[in-house]
C-alpha cells in the first residue's frame, strides 16, 4: 500500500500552545524589557489591546477622518473622550496582526491603517509615582513601521521605523484631574506599513512570499511598557571598553537640555559584586575606571561586571534616580597567528567562531518569540550543540535576547536590516555568484541594480545603521556588525563600514556579507553553496565563511507549506547526516584549516517554505543527532 503524504498544516511551538491556552492574557512576555538599564516604577502593557481595521479604499482621507468615521463619531479636530467606540476585535499585543497569536490573522497592506487602543490602569507604584510628580514614560520595543501615538485624545508623537526602540514622554499629554478619576490613561496607536513597496527598511519580508522571503508583518511586535521617572533622570548608559589598558569607560546621558546645569548633578556608581570600589563623577563626564585583575568575558567565561548608578542633585542625601547595568571585558580583533595567518581574536587569542544563521521566525508569531522559554531555547540548544556564534540575519531582536546571550556566552553578528526597492535577484544572486566563479569584482556604483535609487531611502538607511550600531554596543556579545548582505540595498560601503567602526570600535565589521566586496572592512566574508569553494588569504583581512550548507530534509508533519526551498535535498535523516559529514569533512574544516577564521552553517530552524534549518520549523525536531553535530563542531574550533 502506497504510503500516503501528509499535507502541510498551520504549524505553533509548544510555547505559542501554551498562550492559546492561557486565561490571562495580559501575562504575555512580561519580563522587564530593557535589562541593560534596569529601573523599579514600570508596568507591561501587553497583552489583550481593542483594534479598528482602516482599510485602503478610505486612503484618501485624513487619519482623523477615519478614525471617525470608523468608531461613529462627529467631525472633530481630533478623536476625544466622547466619541463613541466601534472595532473590530480585540488583538494580542505585541504579536503582529498577521500572525495567529495576536487572534487576527490579517494582512495589514500598503494604504490601510491599523488603530489600537488600550485603557490602561497604573499599577499601584506607578500611580503613586505619578502622583509625587513623577515623569510618565512609554516604550515600544518594535512597530512596524510608521505610527502615530495618542494618549487621551491628544497626539503624543509618531515615529517612522520598523525596527528599533523608541520612547516618548507623554507626561504632558495627561491631565492629573483626569488619571486620578480613570485610575490611568486612554493609550491610541496608528500604525501603517508600507512593506516591500517602498525603500525602507524590511528584512525579508514581503508580500508575496516564496522561497527564501517570507509573509511581512506589521504593527506592534515587541513590548509595550511604561515606566514612571524623576524630573531629572538617567536617559541612557554607554560603555566604552579599553581592553589593553584594564579600563571601561562609562557615561550617562541625563534627560536635561539646559546645558548650564550640567555641573549641578553627580552619580555614584558601585559594583554590586564588590569587585572593585564605589567611584563619584560628574553626571555628565566620562568616567573611566581602572580595573587591575580584570575578568574577561568570553562564550566559555561570560562574565558580566553588574553596576548601579544612583544619580544625585548636589547638596541632597537621597538619589533622584537609580538604574542598574552591567559591561563586560572584552576585546574583538584582527590579529596574525602563529603560522602567519590573518586570523579573527578574542581578547587577544585567535578565536575560531563556529556559528548558525539564526532567522528568528516563529511559526504563530513570526517575528515575535513566543516567550521567554522560546527564545532562550534557541540561544541555549544551539550552545548545547556546539555553536559559540549566531548570526542574526536581517533582523532585530528584543533586547532580552541580546542580555541572554550576554550572560550564557554566545556571540552575536548583528546584520543591518536591508532595505531599498525589491531585489533586482537576477543581478543581486545569479550574476553575483558567476561574478564570483569567474573572478570578476563587482561594484556597489549601480544604485538601480542594487535597489538603492531612492536618496530617502539612502538617508534613512544611514541613520538607522547608526542607531543600531549604538543599540548593539551596550551587549558584549555582540561582536560583529554586518552593514549589508548579498548587495541586498548595498551603497557606500566603505562610507557605512566607517560610520560603525567611528560608533563601535570594539566590534570587527563584516561590510558586504557573501558578495559585492569593496575591500574594505576588517573580513573577507565568502557565501557558499554552488561550484567550489575557493578562497585566497589577504594581507589584512580574515577570512569568513559566513554562508554555507542550505541543506534540506522535509519533516512530515511539521512543515507548513507545500513547497520546499534550499540548497541540497536529502529524503531521509541517513542521508542527511551523510551529507553533513562529507561537507564537513571535505571542504569546511580543511577552509577552517586553511584560513577561513568563521563559519556560518545556513540555518537553525525552517522558516516558511525554506526547510534548510537544523530543527524544524516549530522546534519540534532536530534533523541530525547532537553527537554528530557537536563533533565537528569541536573540531572546527580545534582546527583538527
Amino acid at each position: 500500500m502506497q504510503k500516503q503524504k501528509t499535507e502541510p498544516k498551520r504549524l505553533i511551538t509548544q510555547w505559542g500552545q501554551k498562550i492559546e491556552q492561557m486565561e490571562e492574557k495580559d501575562t504575555v512576555l512580561s519580563e522587564y524589557p530593557r535589562p541593560f538599564m534596569v529601573r523599579g516604577n514600570w508596568q507591561s502593557l501587553n497583552g489583550l489591546w481593542k483594534y479598528a481595521w482602516l482599510d485602503g479604499q478610505e486612503s484618501q482621507k485624513s487619519i482623523g477622518e477615519k478614525l471617525r468615521e470608523k468608531m461613529g463619531g462627529k467631525r472633530k479636530e481630533k478623536y476625544g473622550h466622547d466619541l463613541p467606540k466601534h472595532f473590530d476585535g480585540e488583538i494580542l499585543v505585541p504579536f503582529s496582526p498577521e500572525t495567529r497569536l495576536s487572534g487576527v490573522e490579517k494582512q495589514l497592506l500598503p494604504g490601510d491603517s491599523l488603530f489600537y487602543e488600550k485603557e490602561v490602569v497604573f499599577s499601584q507604584e506607578v500611580m503613586s509615582r505619578y502622583q509625587e510628580g513623577y515623569r510618565i514614560l512609554l516604550h515600544f520595543g518594535a512597530v512596524d513601521q510608521r505610527c502615530e501615538i495618542f494618549v487621551d485624545g491628544r497626539k503624543a508623537g509618531s515615529h517612522s521605523g520598523g525596527y528599533l526602540p523608541f520612547t516618548r514622554d507623554i507626561s504632558g499629554f495627561l491631565k492629573k484631574e483626569e488619571v486620578l478619576k480613570a485610575g490611568g490613561c486612554r493609550l491610541g496607536l496608528l500604525v501603517q506599513d508600507d512593506s516591500d513597496t517602498s525603500f525602507h527598511s524590511v528584512g525579508k519580508q514581503t508580500l508575496k512570499p516564496g522561497g527564501m522571503y517570507y509573509q511581512a508583518t506589521s504593527g506592534i511586535w515587541q513590548t509595550v511598557w511604561l515606566e514612571a521617572v524623576p524630573q531629572v533622570y538617567i536617559r541612557d548608559v554607554s560603555w566604552d571598553i579599553f581592553y589593553d589598558e584594564g579600563e571601561a569607560a562609562v557615561q550617562a546621558e541625563l534627560n536635561l537640555d539646559i546645558q548650564n546645569r550640567r555641573n549641578d548633578y553627580e552619580i555614584k556608581l558601585t559594583f554590586l559584586n564588590k569587585e572593585y570600589g564605589a567611584v563619584k563623577f560628574g553626571a555628565l563626564e566620562e568616567k573611566r575606571l581602572a580595573l587591575p585583575d580584570f575578568k574577561s568575558w568570553s562564550p566559555e567565561t561570560p562574565y558580566l561586571y553588574r553596576v548601579r548608578l544612583d544619580l544625585y542633585e548636589k547638596g541632597k542625601a537621597a538619589a533622584c534616580d537609580s538604574v542598574e547595568s552591567y559591561f563586560a571585558m572584552r576585546k574583538c580583533s584582527i590579529g596574525t597567528d602563529e603560522a602567519g595567518i590573518r586570523r579573527i581574536f578574542l581578547n587577544n587569542k585567535p578565536y575560531i567562531q563556529v556559528g548558525i544563521l539564526d532567522q528568528g521566525y516563529w511559526p504563530e508569531s513570526m517575528y515575535t518569540p513566543p516567550s521567554e522559554e522560546a527564545m532562550l531555547y534557541d540561544i541555549e540548544q544551539m550552545k548545547a550543540l556546539g555553536f559559540n556564534m549566531l548570526r542574526k540575519h536581517v533582523k532585530v531582536e528584543p533586547q532580552r535576547w541580546y542580555y541572554h546571550c550576554d550572560r550564557l556566552g554566545m556571540l552575536v553578528w548583528q546584520d543591518m536590516i536591508n532595505g531599498g526597492r525589491r531585489n533586482k535577484g537576477l543581478y543581486v544572486t545569479y550574476m553575483a555568484t558567476l561574478f564570483q566563479l569567474l573572478h570578476i569584482k563587482a561594484t556597489d556604483r549601480h544604485k538601480f541594480l542594487l535597489s538603492r535609487q531612492d536618496a530617502a531611502g539612502r538617508k534613512e538607511y544611514e541613520q538607522e545603521l547608526r542607531e543600531l550600531t549604538r543599540q548593539m554596543k551596550k551587549h558584549p556579545s555582540v561582536v560583529c556588525m554586518v552593514p549589508f548582505n548579498e548587495g541586498w540595498g548595498q551603497f557606500e560601503t566603505e562610507k557605512m563600514t566607517k560610520l560603525v567602526q567611528g560608533i563601535n570600535s570594539n566590534v570587527i565589521v563584516d561590510s558586504a556579507s557573501g558578495w559585492f566586496d569593496m575591500g574594505c572592512g576588517d573580513l573577507k566574508s565568502l557565501h557558499w553553496y554552488f561550484f567550489k569553494l575557493k578562497y585566497e588569504r589577504e594581507a589584512k583581512r580574515a577570512l569568513a565563511l559566513t554562508e554555507f550548507g542550505g541543506y534540506v530534509q522535509k519533516i512530515e508533519g511539521h512543515v507548513c507549506h507545500a513547497k520546499e526551498y534550499g540548497y541540497k535535498i536529502f529524503h531521509s535523516k541517513e542521508e542527511l547526516e551523510a551529507g553533513y559529514e562529507k561537507l564537513m569533512r571535505g571542504t569546511v574544516l580543511p577552509a577552517v584549516k586553511g584560513g577561513i577564521s568563521a563559519t556560518v552553517y545556513t540555518q537553525l530552524s525552517d522558516v516558511e517554505e525554506e526547510i534548510n534549518g537544523l530543527c524544524t520549523y516549530d522546534r519540534a525536531v532536530l534533523k541530525l543527532e547532537p553527537a554528530l553535530v557537536r563533533k565537528w563542531n569541536q573540531r572546527l574550533k580545534k582546527q583538527g
